[in-house]
């Protein structure tokens, strides 16, 4: 397999394929077929630690071998770190800048400031796991020292060339990366806590459990909804932007990234060779001078589901490449975010795991046969399973033995006593989940030790009568060799070395990493050197180029230069001891809030569905305002006005969206509650407090917070337990931080509208009719948790786990280390359970009942089901 070897204009950029590597033969199999570049993890650090992954100690034979191929490769440090892990993650850090690897992908603000004092030039690319969906997120990777940004798959294309034009224009620009294909989160990532809340594993440290590709029930207003057949509400077909790939290279993103660490070889064969064809063809296309045909575009435009059964069969090529990456993996395929929301499509809820193409449905079964309407080809030897609705259950499958044609329709037959054709109905879907042909062939792509693929050198050929031969070789990334011949060039008087004589010497590069790109003949006169001299000098360019290639890049890296040299300043306890504790009380409703005033709260945070509420609760603070001064007017201070209201704007901010900040911002509340990268520069003049989706999990990523915004306080990463919490605590000013002690955890925060989908027929917020207004909705699990999902004003939807959490037994401890902002979360409590439990906490704080007290008598109160939560999670992790 060749590379395309066609010029790019320069107007046009062709985009770096990206493939994962989950392993040594994931690395191979990415390299002969076609990656630019291939990330992959070490064994720790990494968003992936199911996956073999790679070593330190293979990190300098692994960079040798993609380099001499002509592969860029990339280490994952895309988790957050914990203050006891800097000074392992520094001694990573150092080995990992030692051997030459081109960049870290990196989700920790801490780790990117740690990188740059470590090297001022090794490449940093914000991970997808920062959460970056604006120019704001690209503007603040580029102030950390990121040099290119993986934007969250949420962004769809026309939001994707918002940014690029914003960034543009504030002269902000960066290299922006976005996933083509593969796995889709619901959630967006860096903001997924539902490992962490269910089981202690969380996915911002590389352990997601995949709760979202489990079944749920949907409860509206107390009823569960018939939805029949779907049950996989949270679970996202798989990304394919195979469709979209001219627009994505006009919109001018630097890198395309197929997900899959946790892939077998095979996966990452199959699916980089498609795009690796896809866009060699979409840039030779593109860079015609006069295209005169626009792109064949499917029915429906990209929207469209590219499921075999809605696209039909024996399109060529076309069908070809969606066989083979439905083959390779596929919950069902789709353009993602790409084309903009729709809810309809997103998620089809019939399955959550890989089926593979689609065949048809059974219409009759007879004398141990299937007959079934094909709508893809399917041959003996080939796998398929039948699907009769219930993919949790043990699912009949098997090998095809044969199959018959008869007029529109097939029979497949099977081994004797190979299925159980009483488990099979008539009307079951059949999928075929194995070919062993195409397995043999993308195995075959990477199996053995010559070079499969290759890539183009350039060469230039200088010489005259009675001088050496010399030829002048470049590869695409630009290294450069020159090679002499041992003899001198003697006249020709038959055969001269013409461009097609020296083409053929030359061009002999086979189970070389090399093909012949252009070659350019600048001989004088007609002049001849024996054909074995030029099979040397080509020898030796390969040779030279394979050593050039291999050398590991030479980053800077600071010897004298520590993580130590960046924390704040030694915190002292004095200052935060002379204030007494205080409870902070979220609510997300006006009866809520007047149960808290009531409770003698003075620091009240709200978070509504509709920002727009956000005036009235502040004139009802104010109102408090008021008559706490008219009864106390002689113990008040001139600036004594207590309580006071923060708000909080939605969690996700994305272009054309800053009239959601404007809403939130009319409300003229004391203070924000800062959730992202646009908040932080939309309220830079307000007071303002960050909260938990900042990631704070170290105290490099608390002072950069603290220097650069002037945050009044921090709220604690939600991934933290007590023992990393207090190790937070340690080593920064307590005064900074403040800890949320009893929630509702917030599990997922996603683009998918579970209203939309679910409860209308509707594709965005202009059709469906905003269920979100007239309904109360929770999820159910498989173990009877009942979770409750919310809405906000840009219609991203929020599941709370239904088990309220608590880190009651741990307060004590948090006062003794200086911590003096307790915060407690309520989702959908009635004013009588608000109160009840603020009531509790305040007792608590004031010492009045132990936190297990506390915790006895919550989980008796109206079920609401306290458990420990994350924070009391072993301190194994720590």
């Amino acid at each position: 397999m060749k590379s395309d070897i066609s010029p790019s204009q320069p107007s046009l950029q062709r985009p770096e394929l990206l493939a994962p590597a989950g392993n040594w033969e994931c690395a191979k199999a990415a390299v002969e077929n076609g990656a630019d570049a291939i990330y992959f993890g070490l064994d720790r650090f990494n968003a992936r630690m199911r996956a073999q992954n790679f070593t330190e100690a293979d990190l300098p034979q692994l960079m040798a071998f993609l380099h001499r191929r002509g592969v860029k490769g990339y280490v994952t440090v895309n988790t957050l770190i914990f203050p006891k892990e800097l000074a392992e993650a520094q001694q990573y850090l150092r080995t990992i800048i030692a051997a030459g690897v081109d960049a870290a992908i990196v989700q920790d603000i801490g780790i990117c400031r740690l990188i740059r004092q470590l090297s001022t030039d090794f490449p940093i690319h914000a991970s997808t796991q920062m959460t970056i969906t604006s120019a704001a997120g690209v503007e603040f990777a580029k102030s950390l020292g990121c040099q290119l940004v993986v934007l969250a798959r949420e962004c769809s294309l026309k939001e994707i060339n918002k940014i690029q034009q914003q960034i543009a224009l504030q002269e902000t620009s960066l290299p922006l990366e976005v996933f083509v294909h593969g796995a889709l989160c619901v959630a967006y990532s860096g903001q997924c806590l539902t490992s962490e809340a269910l089981g202690g594993r969380s996915a911002n440290r590389g352990e997601c459990a995949q709760a979202c590709r489990m079944p749920y029930d949907l409860i509206a207003d107390g009823e569960v909804i018939n939805l029949k057949e779907r049950k996989y509400l949270l679970s996202p077909q798989d990304l394919a932007g195979l469709d979209v790939l001219p627009d994505l290279v006009k919109s001018g993103v630097t890198c395309l990234k197929i997900e899959g660490r946790l892939k077998a070889p095979e996966y990452v064969a199959n699916v980089t060779r498609v795009y690796r064809q896809a866009l060699d063809g979409v840039m030779t296309e593109l860079e015609r001078p006069n295209p005169l045909t626009p792109f064949p575009t499917r029915e429906g435009g990209i929207k469209a589901p590219l499921s075999v059964s809605e696209r039909g069969w024996g399109r060529g090529q076309a069908d070809q490449e969606h066989y083979n990456l439905e083959m390779a993996f596929s919950r069902g395929l789709y353009t993602g975010w790409f084309g903009g929301i729709n809810n309809q499509e997103l998620v089809h809820a019939r399955f959550g795991k890989k089926r593979g193409v689609y065949l048809g449905e059974v219409s009759r079964i007879h004398n141990e046969e299937v007959t079934v309407k094909l709508e893809a080809p399917v041959k003996p030897g080939d796998g398929i399973v039948f699907d009769c609705g219930h993919p949790e259950a043990k699912e009949e499958g098997g090998r095809v033995y044969g199959v018959v044609s008869k007029g529109k329709e097939s029979v497949l037959t099977f081994g004797r006593n190979d299925l159980n054709l009483r488990r099979v109905h008539i009307g079951d879907r059949i999928w075929k989940t194995s070919d062993p042909e195409l397995d043999k062939q993308v195995r075959q792509s990477f199996a053995g030790e010559n070079p499969q693929f290759q890539r183009p050198i350039d060469l230039e050929i200088y010489g005259e009568v009675g001088q050496a031969l010399i030829a002048i070789a470049r590869d695409k990334l630009g290294n450069i060799i020159q090679v002499e011949s041992a003899i001198s060039l003697v006249e020709a008087h038959t055969k001269p070395l013409d461009t097609e004589r020296l083409q053929e010497q030359f061009g002999r590069l086979g189970n070389t990493p090399f093909c012949l790109g252009t070659l350019t003949n600048h001989l004088s006169g007609a002049i001849m050197l024996p054909v074995s001299e030029l099979n040397r000098m080509r020898r030796e360019i390969v040779a030279q180029l394979e050593e050039l290639r291999s050398q590991p890049k030479r980053w800077q890296l600071h010897s004298d230069v520590s993580f130590q040299n960046l924390l704040p300043s030694s915190p002292t306890l004095r200052e935060a001891k002379a204030t007494s504790p205080s409870l902070i009380v979220l609510v997300r409703n006006l009866k809520q809030l007047q149960a808290a005033l009531k409770a003698g709260i003075e620091t009240l945070y709200c978070e509504f569905e509709d920002p727009r509420a956000y005036r009235e609760a502040v004139q009802l603070v104010r109102q408090q305002q008021q008559r706490n001064k008219a009864e106390n007017s002689s113990l008040l201070t001139p600036n004594s006005q207590l309580p006071t209201i923060w708000v909080a704007p939605p969690r996700i901010t994305k272009p054309g969206e800053n009239w959601i900040l404007q809403q939130v911002c009319a409300s003229e509340a004391d203070g924000y509650l800062i959730r992202n990268y646009d908040q932080l520069q939309f309220f830079a003049a307000d007071r303002c407090i960050g909260d938990f989706s900042l990631n704070v999990a170290n105290p490099l990523t608390a002072d950069y917070f603290q220097q650069n915004f002037g945050l009044e306080r921090l709220t604690a990463s939600y991934d933290l337990n007590i023992t990393q919490l207090q190790d937070l605590l340690t080593s920064c000013p307590p005064q900074w931080f403040e800890v949320t002690i009893h929630q509702h955890i917030p599990m997922f925060h996603m683009e998918h509208c579970v209203f939309c989908a679910f409860l209308s027929t509707g594709t965005d917020y202009t059709n469906c009719g905003r269920p979100c207004d007239k309904h109360e909705v929770k999820l159910k699990d498989r173990v009877g948790s009942e979770h409750v999902i919310k809405a906000d004003i840009g219609c991203r939807n929020t599941v709370f786990n239904g088990t309220a959490q608590t880190g009651a037994e741990y307060v004590q401890r948090l006062i003794e280390l200086g911590l003096r902002h307790f915060r407690i979360e309520f989702v959908n409590e009635t004013p009588e359970q608000v109160s009840k439990t603020i009531h509790c906490y305040s007792q608590l704080l004031q010492g009045e009942i132990t936190g297990s007290q506390l915790w006895r008598e919550l989980k008796l109160q109206n079920q609401l089901g306290v458990t420990r939560g994350p924070m009391g999670v072993s301190a194994l992790r720590s």
